[in-house]
């Protein structure tokens, strides 16, 4: 089992920054993948970015230029630096662990205000 924490979602205004944070804990496999999903009311829910352990990065076109993924593997944390953001960019921001299995945290709601 794997357990995500996370946390630095809240309320800023349109052009402003967040920075969203997830802790992994428990069987964190040599081999992995964490990333930032979102999903706004009425949607699916999609990738923002995503990063292996060995470093490898991907990330959604709308958020490119904008948005940074980085990790702490020796504290098995993944970070989004997210800046100029945008009202579309409010939503509930899930943290995701991939190996052979998929686990997910439990939400941190960014709304951006006008």
């Amino acid at each position: 089992q794997v357990q995500l924490v996370e946390s630095g979602g809240g309320l800023v205004q349109a052009g402003g920054s967040l920075r969203l944070s997830c802790a992994a804990s428990g069987r964190i496999s040599r081999i992995h993948s964490m990333g930032w999903f979102r999903q706004a009311p009425g949607k699916q829910r999609d990738l923002v970015a995503q990063i292996t352990r060995s470093g490898s990065i991907s990330y959604a076109d709308s958020v490119k230029g904008r948005f940074t993924i980085s990790r702490d593997n020796a504290k098995n944390t993944i970070y989004l630096q997210m800046n100029s953001l945008k009202l579309e960019d409010t939503a509930v921001y899930y943290c995701r662990y991939s190996d052979n299995d998929l686990y997910w945290g439990q939400g941190t709601q960014v709304t951006v205000s006008s």
